[in-house]
């Protein structure tokens, strides 16, 4: 399967989530009852989809931006970019700021409080 640098980074965060115990979901079918922890692909925000958007017990914690695996040496690079999706408004929610962001390509991953 000839796959985008994209993809297969959103794939190893995939693996990585449901390791760690997150139930991972597509955007069209969400059930955030599933689990504690609910990790939501493309979750459409006011600026556009977040790749991952987390959900601690039917609560928004936390987004992550998957990038490609060439950006690693780079990931502060998009700080702005997942800052703008942990402070965008959620479809269907009326929610806060979120306090977690992470960006990863699958093998790094960067985590900061949002400010």
């Amino acid at each position: 399967m000839n796959q985008t640098p994209e993809q297969i980074a959103r794939d190893k965060i995939d693996k990585q989530l449901a390791v760690c115990g997150w139930v991972v979901q597509d955007h069209k079918k969400i059930n955030l009852q599933a689990n504690s922890g609910v990790a939501v692909r493309e979750y459409r925000t006011d600026v556009g989809p977040a790749d991952y958007v987390l959900f601690v017990d039917g609560k928004p914690v936390g987004v992550i931006e998957a990038k490609r695996k060439e950006e690693g040496d780079m990931l502060s690079t998009h700080e702005d970019q997942a800052e703008g999706y942990a402070g965008a408004k959620l479809k269907y929610l009326n929610n806060e700021k979120l306090p977690f962001m992470y960006i990863s390509t699958g093998t790094v991953t960067t985590v900061q409080q949002s400010g």
